[in-house]
């Protein structure tokens, strides 16, 4: 029996909003609070991202010696190179896009706030 049920993602950032306005374009969505320290991403599917202001925020090291990431997102998607050729167009950052000629379902960008994501291939 389930505890609870996930109500949000959270994400720490320097400039909510921005970081908002970044995924509200790659994912669609309505934005809320937008300007505020903490702004909600309302997604067309459901789920929710919320971004919250972390003035001394450090993006995570990718790949870093530990393999951590903190938290990254695997954005699913049907054309990964229109979707790659989008989201660096909004300010991703090409973290490893070496995906073994296409054996490999992924490439890892960096959100314009430094946090890696994932477009996948289903």
């Amino acid at each position: 029996m389930a505890v609870a049920t996930l109500d949000v993602v959270v994400i720490d950032c320097p400039d909510p909003t921005a970081l908002a306005r970044f995924y509200q374009q790659v994912l669609g969505g309505e934005i809320e609070n937008a300007g505020r320290r903490w702004v909600d991403l309302f997604l067309p599917a459901g789920p929710r991202l919320a971004f919250q202001e972390a003035p001394d925020f450090r993006p995570p090291s990718w790949p870093s010696a530990d393999d951590s990431q903190q938290l990254h997102l695997d954005l699913r998607v049907t054309d990964i190179e229109s979707a790659q050729e989008r989201v660096l167009e909004l300010g991703a950052r090409a973290l490893d896009l070496d995906d073994d000629g296409g054996k490999r379902n992924f490439r890892v960008y960096a959100d314009p706030a430094g946090h890696p994501f994932c477009l996948i291939r289903p």
